[in-house]
């Protein structure tokens, strides 16, 4: 017998040998039946999966997301399959389960319309209606590349040859339909009741524009048809909300071919956002002790071999010349924190002028692959509030916190703290090449930043390998509208880059001593948070950083001097407000000041000229009475003030 911990702290004793499934049972039958898979010593296992030794177990539902994963993972492989039966001579890539459903990659001759999404479908159910096991098998590297290149597979090929030697190689078999995959899967099919193939697009293979675009099927699955309903609807109000589309439709931005993709232009009301963020965090960065920089762009690659950035970072940067060549050779810069070190550099320290916290608009480029381009979420410019901290080791808790407090009143005043998770991103010891400095260092760094988020009550996950090459991080993360996750803050500790540019301190006792240095940003990359704030506010920006705060709106020519005063009078109490005087009825202008989203509107006719007071309207509570200018003043006043949402 052996004895399995559950979640609870509750302990079983089964049979060794026993499967998640069985222990699944031994619990309720009710929760086998909801099981998707278990986690077994912190290791996600199929329900099949035997228990050979005293082990921590969790049941994994799809409430669960690894339990979700495990779910959506397998209708990935139903849809393969379905693929397959429809279209023998397509050739398999790979199909994840993914944080928002599933894809798969496909090499056919045939484009998957919507149409021929739909017969992918129906052939989907009558699989699931076939009620077809799962079972897992494993074979040498060998075998499984002759028993793929006869089944004419030559992406499962190329990802067996790129398996380490020794490495187990699984296959899942369904029915007539065999996938190379690690799993985990389902035990059967039937529990994938309901299901949705949302879109087709184009993707590389591997994510590289050198190999063969292949086509993306994505697709979302649920145990109830109820549950599949809800998320139907809010795919609609997402798209309702995508920047993309209400981003361009308001005039916040544009892309333009000859350009390029990942470069947007910032229109009007984008430049307007962004310039108000810029200050708001200048501003709050300057109260906090920040001295502002300002550095270059490019420098030479002597720079970055320094950093570690040319040797760890080189094919994410946009290299100007000839790297073979004798040749100088620059870069534009993926990050500051090179160029804000030469500040610090600039004369000799002492513990006194400890800490330092310098901070920049920094303008960054990264050569985002083609494929990773979205709107303004991840572009191939952009601007980002950059800042690095050197301080001594005695002081890197109360910085580091400082870092922390700073990023959450940026997230509270936006309106964004809630919507974010925090992650500890790790090095990978595995692939120590990725990385600077020694195991033992990475080990050391990494329990001392895990003890300051312990005190500062950060609820986190942790993610090996997402490190930066020089120390562990913090990450601030956020879903846009899609359900897509991206980093929108970092706070990072770095023992390595503070020696390798000889930036010293002499510290209390005389000796000479490297600082430590914490990278950070405060808000993350403008164009990003932007992108979330649009999609927040669906276009509605708070009132405090909406590009135009008042729309005034004369109701006939005979009151257009007065509402010219008005608008006149609002931007000399520094408001933002425009008038609206074409030769349109009131009805129309209010209309469109409303799908512009405008928080205010003052409509000024006869009576309000005569009387010299106007007609509040706001998007929310529409027609608001007449009221004094000076009134409206003290009302627009309190609410910018305290940049209310």
């Amino acid at each position: 017998m052996i004895k399995v911990t559950l979640k609870d702290g509750s302990v079983k004793e089964l049979q060794k040998g026993a499967s998640v499934y069985d222990a699944a049972s031994a619990i309720s039958p009710g929760l086998a039946r909801a099981a998707m898979a278990g986690e077994v010593d912190g290791e996600v296992r199929d329900l099949r999966y035997p228990l050979e030794a005293d082990c921590a177990l969790s049941i994994l539902t799809f409430d669960d997301p690894a339990g979700k994963k495990a779910f959506w993972h397998t209708a990935s492989h139903v849809m393969a399959q379905a693929v397959k039966r429809l279209y023998p001579s397509a050739k398999l890539a790979i199909g994840p389960a993914i944080d928002s459903g599933f894809y798969y990659d496909f090499d056919c001759e045939e484009s998957f319309t919507q149409e021929k999404l739909e017969a992918i479908e129906a052939e989907m159910k009558k699989i699931v209606g076939e009620k077809l096991e799962l079972a897992r098998s494993t074979m040498e590297r060998d075998e499984a590349i002759r028993f793929f290149e006869e089944r004419g597979e030559p992406y499962k090929v190329e990802l067996i040859r790129d398996l380490p030697e020794g490495e187990e190689i699984s296959l899942y078999t369904q029915g007539e339909f065999v996938d190379l995959c690690a799993g985990p899967h389902l035990l059967d099919v039937s529990k994938i009741k309901a299901f949705k193939l949302l879109s087709c697009t184009g993707a590389y293979w591997r994510g590289d524009s050198k190999n063969k675009m292949l086509q993306r099927i994505y697709g979302v699955a649920f145990p109830k048809a109820s549950l599949l309903t809800e998320h139907l609807e809010k795919l609609e109000e997402a798209k309702k909300r995508d920047h993309n589309k209400i981003g361009r439709e308001l005039g916040f931005f544009t892309t333009v071919d000859m350009i390029g993709q990942g470069l947007p232009v910032l229109l009007e009301k984008g430049s307007k956002v962004v310039q108000l963020l810029q200050r708001f965090v200048e501003d709050e960065e300057e109260r906090r002790g920040y001295i502002l920089t300002k550095t270059p762009l490019m420098a030479k690659s002597d720079l970055y071999k320094v950093s570690g950035h040319w040797d760890h970072y080189r094919d994410g940067m946009f290299v100007l010349g000839d790297p073979e060549s004798e040749d100088e050779v620059f870069a534009l810069r993926p990050m500051t924190c090179p160029f804000q070190f030469q500040v610090y550099l600039n004369k000799k320290r002492s513990y006194r002028d400890l800490p330092m916290r310098l901070n920049e608009t920094s303008t960054l480029f990264r050569n985002e692959d083609s494929g990773e381009m979205h709107g303004l979420i991840r572009v191939r410019q952009f601007t980002i509030s950059e800042g690095h901290i050197a301080c001594m080791p005695e002081q890197l808790e109360e910085e580091f916190r400082g870092c922390v407090d700073l990023a959450s009143f940026m997230l509270r005043t936006l309106g964004l703290d809630e919507d974010v998770s925090y992650r500890f991103s790790k090095w990978d010891p595995a692939n120590k090449e990725k990385y600077i400095g020694s195991a033992e260092e990475w080990e050391r760094v990494q329990d001392q930043m895990r003890t300051i988020l312990d005190h500062l009550g950060i609820a986190y996950t942790e993610a090996e390998g997402e490190a930066a090459f020089y120390g562990p991080k913090l990450d601030i993360q956020i879903k846009n509208v899609h359900g897509k996750e991206d980093t929108l803050i970092t706070i990072q500790i770095d023992f390595q880059l503070a020696e390798r540019f000889q930036m010293e301190y002499v510290d209390r006792d005389g000796e000479t001593k490297h600082p430590y240095v914490i990278h950070r940003t405060s808000l993350g990359c403008y164009e990003r948070t932007l992108a979330l704030l649009i999609e927040k506010y669906a276009g509605a920006m708070p009132t405090w950083i909406a590009p135009t705060q008042v729309m005034v709106l004369p109701v006939t020519d005979r009151t257009a001097d007065y509402a010219k005063e008005i608008v006149e009078k609002l931007r000399a109490a520094g408001f933002r407000a425009k008038g609206d005087f074409r030769n349109e009825k009131i009805g129309f202008k209010i209309r469109e000041a409303q799908l512009d989203k405008v928080p205010y509107m003052l409509v000024v006719g006869d009576r309000e000229a005569e009387s010299g007071e106007v007609a509040v309207r706001d998007r929310k509570e529409g027609d608001r009475g007449v009221m004094t200018l000076e009134a409206f003043l003290r009302e627009l006043r309190e609410v910018v003030e305290t940049r209310a949402h």
